[in-house]
């Protein structure tokens, strides 16, 4: 039996490296209302009633009755734009992807006027391939649906069986239908909290151009293997091979205070690729574990990931 004592999830995008060229698109969007009789800049990371807030448009969400005033921007559908130059020669580079590493939440993805996909999971990132849409000036859109509307238009349509509760307690003053959204649920409202289900984008979004091949992300978790007594480290690391023929080279994994280096032979076939490693830890060092705050130290250990990839081409990445 192998106990999970610790998880640690480390997303790794490929940033600016040889291997590819990287646009930030955070800072300034504009930001309309559904009938667009209201207009705003707004930032990104950021929301509506944060950008409301900050033009003076509304006050305070969160003083006395606000939340209940200040419904109608959850029950309107906005619209966040953006337009944007490519710093760099598009026409260079063998593949570009649309990054949103968090959207909040249901949303319609338009890229110069071409929709080029939806989101409708607050916490997953999405990744579109505009390779054939991008140009060296482009108007970015993201037309949002209420989250209130779409939960309720979801629950409308989910006849199999009952999904309770249907709507929070009266005396919350919450939104209905939470469960058939996959955004933040205390956002329709709690016990402790008023109900604020905004929209926007709520993490990073870029432009990723690469050629070759793209490290999407590695994750890692470590494993404690009772049989053996000793600790093990599963990595799994996702690639995008653009090139048309198979990619080999090796991975160098090292984590110096634990004494233990291993090295991997790997073979890359074109498209979207898995590699899975498993690493075993060295058993003559002891192990320090995370600690709860109050109970013990927060260990953590510094890994280094190296891969040494055909034509030269070196990805290296870190994690604790």
């Amino acid at each position: 039996m192998r106990l999970r004592l610790l998880f640690l999830l480390t997303l790794c995008g490929a940033g600016p490296t040889a291997l590819g060229r990287t646009l930030s698109l955070r800072g300034s969007w504009r930001i309309r209302s559904g009938n667009g009789s209201l207009e705003l800049p707004g930032r990104v990371p950021g929301c509506v009633h944060s950008a409301l807030f900050q033009r003076g448009l509304i006050q305070d969400p969160y003083y006395r009755f606000n939340d209940l005033d200040y419904r109608w921007i959850s029950l309107d559908n906005w619209t966040y734009s953006k337009k944007f130059k490519i710093p760099f020669n598009i026409s260079k580079w063998q593949k570009v992807n649309l990054i949103f590493e968090g959207v909040d939440t249901v949303a319609k993805v338009l890229l110069n006027s071409v929709p080029i996909g939806k989101t409708g999971n607050m916490f997953k990132r999405y990744s579109f391939d505009v390779t054939s849409v991008v140009r060296d000036v482009n108007s970015l859109e993201l037309r949002f649906q209420s989250p209130v509307l779409y939960a309720a238009q979801q629950s409308k349509a989910h006849t199999n069986y009952s999904v309770p509760p249907d709507c929070p307690p009266p005396v919350q003053k919450g939104q209905c239908h939470v469960n058939f959204i996959r955004k933040e649920q205390s956002s329709f409202g709690w016990d402790w909290g008023p109900s604020f289900p905004t929209q926007g984008i709520w993490k990073d979004v870029r432009i990723e151009a690469y050629n070759i091949c793209h490290l999407n992300y590695f994750v890692s978790s470590p494993i404690y293997d009772n049989h053996t007594q000793g600790w093990n480290l599963e990595i799994e690391s996702s690639f995008d091979v653009v090139s048309s023929k198979p990619i080999s080279g090796q991975v160098m994994v090292a984590i110096p205070e634990l004494q233990t280096q291993q090295t991997y032979s790997i073979e890359l076939q074109p498209g979207e690729r898995i590699v899975e490693l498993f690493v075993k830890i060295n058993k003559n060092v002891t192990i320090e574990t995370w600690w709860p705050h109050g109970h013990g130290n927060q260990t953590g250990y510094n890994m280094t990931i190296l891969f040494k990839l055909d034509g030269g081409l070196s990805i290296e990445k870190s994690a604790k």
